[in-house]
């Protein structure tokens, strides 16, 4: 069950590792991994019992990305979240009801897409509707392509 939610693990590089073999049922699965928590530690000086409240699932990713319109095709940065197979995107960090919630278990394809005039694009393609988005940098495209791609398979 832990695995079916939290399958990415972050190395130091910023490369995601996708745990294909689980552990057997019987071991009790840690909040986070040991290794993740004592590097994070010694990154922020804090003490691991002081980051593990505040550890995020490893299944999820959030951050900010330039969405295009569906009617205007205007370029606005939104706040997105990734829980379970839901990718909801809101106006900023601070708030609290989703513009709109996709469920990515409609969603047929994530690939970069290289025809808008931005770079670092990405899209969504669902039945009704692809929607465009842009990160900051290409590795950061490239972390939400291989999470989202994981989920769809999933």
């Amino acid at each position: 069950m832990h695995f079916a939610n939290q399958p990415l693990i972050g190395s130091e590089t910023g490369t995601l590792i996708v745990l294909k073999h689980p552990y057997p049922c019987k071991v009790e699965e840690p909040s986070i991994y040991e290794s993740v928590r004592v590097h994070t530690a010694m990154q922020t000086g804090r003490t691991e019992s002081d980051l593990v409240p505040s550890a995020p699932s490893l299944g999820t990713k959030e951050g900010y990305l330039v969405k295009q319109g569906k009617i205007v095709k205007n370029w606005k940065t939104r706040w997105f979240t990734l829980h379970r197979n839901e990718l909801k995107y809101f106006k900023d960090q601070t708030a609290t009801e989703p513009i709109r919630a996709l469920d990515l278990t409609e969603c047929s394809a994530v690939q970069f897409d290289y025809s808008q005039e931005r770079v670092n694009c990405f899209c969504l393609v669902f039945p009704l509707r692809t929607y465009y988005l842009c990160a900051k940098t290409g590795i950061e495209a490239d972390e939400w392509i291989k999470i989202l791609r994981w989920k769809l398979v999933r």
